[in-house]
């Protein structure tokens, strides 16, 4: 599933595309793609509408639209949105056709339709007045400035789960996913296995610290393209290229040479290495 770093490289990559852009008409193809409000009632709401602002929060991609109200996207496992260009001409290309895994399509004032496609149909769109209702209920955000050591100590205080868990707990952090966790507790020497209230202040800001720095790279990176992922220009991202536990049980560590373990916290597969993280 798509964390902080890819979500955010969806909407670096968006806002360039779609600025002051106006959706023509809509067409929603599998109704419960739309969460919010039901599928007809989106198509009329956002028929007329302009693109006026990009955000993200957690893993969530904020499309503004100039009446006021935002378009929601989760993109789940396997969900894109890809911008597709018109058909040039009578006699030039044909616009791309339309596959039956394509769900919501946003037809533009330009000609270009912006397509949400999903293998599994896990994704979904909310069309709402006031985002709080959707992502209202999630944690601090780990890059924002006010995001500082004191508060993950707060967050972390008493919880007997291990630190793992509490990382993917999305009211405790917004946006960080398995791959991140691993990797930044990793950087942090921290075993992922620990209950989280187990942590001293050192180990919490090394956590801090760690967060931040493995974040910032998955960005730089355009995020990690493993089986589904890819920014919607289409290239890859690279961060994969840069683990260092994540995907590697059994592979010697980068630091020590130890053979990295591989282990399941909470249904998710965990790696770390046995040496560096105590």
């Amino acid at each position: 599933m798509p964390e902080l770093p890819e979500v955010e490289t969806y909407v670096r990559a968006l806002e360039p595309l779609l600025t002051g852009k106006t959706i023509l008409a809509a067409e929603v193809r599998w109704p419960r793609t739309i969460a919010v409000p039901d599928a007809v009632r989106f198509t009329e709401l956002v028929r007329g509408r302009r693109f006026a602002s990009f955000g993200r929060r957690g893993k969530y991609i904020l499309l503004g639209l100039d009446s006021g109200e935002t378009v929601i996207v989760h993109l789940r496992m396997t969900g894109e949105l890809r911008l597709h260009p018109p058909a040039t001409s009578d006699s030039g290309p044909a616009a791309s056709p339309v596959d039956k895994h394509t769900h919501v399509l946003l037809e533009l004032d330009t000609g270009e339709e912006l397509r949400f496609r999903d293998m599994r149909k896990f994704g979904r769109i909310w069309l709402v007045e006031d985002t709080a209702s959707v992502v209202g209920k999630l944690g601090p955000e780990p890059l924002e400035e006010g995001f500082v050591p004191r508060t993950l100590a707060e967050n972390l205080a008493g919880r007997k789960a291990n630190i793992k868990a509490l990382l993917l707990n999305q009211t405790v952090l917004a946006g960080v996913g398995n791959i991140y966790a691993d990797e930044s507790l990793f950087r942090a020497r921290i075993d992922p296995r620990r209950a989280g209230g187990s942590l001293d202040f050192e180990e919490i800001e090394r956590l801090h610290l760690a967060l931040r720095e493995v974040l910032l790279a998955g960005i730089e990176a355009q995020g990690s393209s493993l089986q589904n992922y890819a920014p919607p220009t289409g290239a890859k991202g690279g961060f994969q290229e840069q683990f260092q536990v994540f995907r590697r049980g059994g592979e010697p560590c980068f630091c020590c040479g130890a053979s990295i373990s591989r282990t399941v916290l909470g249904q998710r597969s965990t790696h770390f290495c046995p040496d560096c993280q105590k």
